[in-house]
């Protein structure tokens, strides 16, 4: 149910125990897979549970999918009828951990229920999981090739794929890194419409996190960061959506130094290839906006007592207007929660823009804000982005809570910033954008 995922813990972790969760749940509910008809409109998988699963579902859960099981017929999902009560209940399933009741709500690519559809799935599983009338099924979908890229969808095949070099993977060992340097094929420049890294489908439960960074060629044959970052690919992220008249600039004769995390899940793998790919607006054509994707790191040191907590904190502000957006919080097995926040020194106001109370480390995704509601920051405002951790034992997740975890790289570790995709505005293109909410503001009031 949902996007993509790889970790060394997270949701592989918890499809381990899933079995024998769904053993005692079979013998709690022996009535699973009995029809029902004793309520008026009875909730059946025809009518009512196969829509859900093909719209929220078997994108993962399908043959070459990387759910762990396919979810395409009755057959399939009645003996998990038990479980998936429970984690959509939870809101572990389909896997996009942001609060309903906090902060913005209307984002891209959200995978998040309605209370309705959790309250159908609840009912359906607590009837016994009744098939219903096979003329109410809907027809199959077709589901594009598990190699495809899944922006292809929205934007067509990608313009540009520049791969990573092949790498292979251990069955067993440490956390690996992999940065060759690849040069981007690229004759004139160009600006960026959208962004998706996609490991080869053997690959992604290996790939921790892959980073994209612009460099280019220097006169006398060096090479020069532009400290400009594409994106940064982690478990269950989709990619960079620009909004409509933003671009980021791709200039010619580039390259890309590739930052590519790798864990061994137990299987080898050989020659993995991470692709970058990229979505180009018409040659020629300059965007109103320029946006840049910024990792905005938190103060202070990030040492965690054993069956402790922690929280940091960082602030940032800019000497001009900006406009937030996207938030992509990072951290790894003992982070649980991250907000991203505005500070108004002159009014001394303090807004909640989003909020994951509910983080996980198997699903580390970018909240992309629709056009119409990403933040505005006028200047002297400040952008405050906070993180909680626990390392006790109460946390699920953790593989260790007698230990002392500290700052760095490997899984085992911690990592305390955010990815922040900021379009950079002058006061004339804040005060348009400004206004043109309110005038549709005005105008949907008079509508309603």
């Amino acid at each position: 149910m949902g996007q993509s995922s790889h970790h060394s813990t997270g949701m592989n972790g918890f499809w381990t125990i899933v079995p024998a969760l769904v053993v005692l749940s079979l013998i709690a509910f022996p009535g699973v897979g009995v029809s029902q008809d004793s309520a008026d409109d009875p909730v059946t998988f025809a009518a009512d549970i196969a829509p859900l699963l093909q719209e929220n579902c078997q994108v993962c859960h399908r043959e070459g999918g990387i759910g762990p099981m396919s979810f395409l017929s009755y057959d399939e999902v009645r003996p998990w009828a038990p479980i998936i009560r429970d984690v959509v209940r939870a809101r572990e399933m389909p896997p996009y951990h942001y609060d309903t009741n906090i902060g913005i709500q209307e984002l891209k690519e959200d995978r998040r229920l309605t209370e309705e559809e959790i309250a159908t799935f609840v009912a359906w599983a607590d009837a016994g999981a009744p098939l219903g009338d096979l003329s109410e099924l809907p027809e199959p979908m077709e589901w594009p090739d598990p190699t495809d890229w899944r922006l292809a969808e929205q934007f067509g095949q990608p313009d540009l794929v520049v791969p990573a070099k092949p790498f292979s993977v251990p069955a067993e060992g440490q956390d690996l890194w992999w940065e060759p340097l690849v040069e981007i094929p690229l004759e004139n420049d160009r600006y960026i419409r959208a962004i998706e890294v996609k490991p080869s489908v053997e690959g992604r439960k290996v790939v921790h996190h892959a980073n994209t960074t612009l460099y280019l060629p220097e006169q006398g044959g060096g090479l020069e960061s532009q400290g400009g970052r594409f994106t940064e690919y982690a478990s269950g992220k989709l990619g960079e959506i620009l909004p409509e008249g933003t671009g980021r600039l791709l200039p010619a004769n580039s390259l890309v130094r590739w930052s590519i995390h790798y864990y061994p899940m137990g299987d080898a793998v050989e020659d993995e290839v991470t692709e970058l790919g990229f979505w180009l607006y018409p040659e020629g054509y300059e965007p109103e906006l320029e946006q840049t994707l910024g990792r905005f790191s938190m103060e202070g040191d990030l040492d965690i007592a054993p069956q402790g907590t922690a929280m940091v904190q960082g602030f940032h502000s800019w000497d001009h207007p900006v406009r937030i957006d996207s938030f992509q919080p990072h951290g790894h097995l003992r982070l649980t929660a991250a907000s991203l926040e505005v500070f108004y020194p002159d009014t001394g106001e303090r807004e909640v823009v989003s909020m994951v109370s509910n983080w996980h480390p198997g699903w580390q995704l970018s909240h992309i804000y629709e056009d119409d509601v990403a933040p505005l920051i006028p200047v002297g405002a400040v952008m405050v982005v906070s993180q909680w951790y626990d390392n006790t034992s109460e946390n699920p997740h953790n593989p260790d809570p007698d230990v002392w975890v500290y700052r760095g790289g490997r899984t085992t570790d911690e990592m305390s910033h955010a990815w922040i995709a900021v379009t950079h505005l002058d006061q004339q293109d804040y005060d348009r954008l400004v206004a043109e909410r309110a005038a549709k503001a005005s105008l949907a009031g008079d509508d309603g």
